[in-house]
């Protein structure tokens, strides 16, 4: 299982950073089979490449490495800092540069940072649009971190609950129980060439052939 971890503050140390390693802790704690350590790609570190991937088309090797490991994770985090009450230009150009498909069925945690609570609704009227566009599988809890949040039991909840949700994403899925022969025999219709005239107890319904049910309408 990998879970790769995206997060575009501008600053070293950021809030946004520091929201992204909680969340991927949360998710740990959680996701005991995980083999290998999480991967962690600083958006800020990319920013002149994404520059000249837009430009170009072509991604120097860094961005594309980033970019195709964005691709083959089997979980995903993504956090941004807040800008004009929407994500930054730098975190939407680089998922700009992932393919329409990459995504596809991906589960995906959404993190933002900002100066006030009333930015907190973002990640519903901004990330949430973007990663369903791609198609991704958002989890039901987005966290928001402003200012006055950290430390605060209520963001410690939040991030616990959403670490959660993306680890029970991340997991796979029981392969369906096939039905062994009795059980097929005892759900299969008497007859495709038949009526259901009324319950049976035993199988549900009974079956009763069209030649048969026909004489008896002849006969009353």
């Amino acid at each position: 299982m990998k879970l790769v971890v995206v997060s575009a503050g501008l600053s070293s140390p950021s809030s946004t950073r520091l929201l992204a390693d909680r969340l991927t802790a949360a998710t740990l704690d959680h996701l005991d089979h995980l083999d290998a350590d999480p991967e962690v790609i600083e958006v800020r570190e990319l920013a002149t490449q994404i520059a000249q991937h837009l430009v170009t088309g072509f991604p120097p090797a860094p961005l594309a490495a980033a970019l195709d490991a964005v691709a083959a994770a089997d979980g995903l985090i993504a956090v941004t800092p807040v800008f004009a009450a929407s994500y930054s230009g730098l975190f939407k150009s680089f998922f700009d540069l992932i393919d329409k498909d990459a995504l596809t069925g991906t589960p995906v945690l959404l993190g933002a940072t900002g100066g006030t609570a009333r930015h907190s609704l973002v990640t519903e009227h901004a990330l949430r649009p973007l990663f369903t566009h791609l198609r991704a599988l958002v989890v039901p809890t987005a966290v928001y971190a402003a200012s006055q949040d950290w430390g605060e039991q209520g963001l410690a909840r939040r991030i616990t609950r959403a670490g959660t949700e993306l680890a029970r994403s991340m997991r796979p899925t029981a392969p369906d129980t096939a039905f062994d022969t009795d059980t097929a025999a005892a759900i299969a219709p008497r007859s495709l060439t038949g009526a259901i005239t009324s319950a049976d107890p035993a199988h549900g319904f009974k079956v009763v052939p069209f030649e048969q049910r026909l004489a008896a309408l002849r006969a009353e």
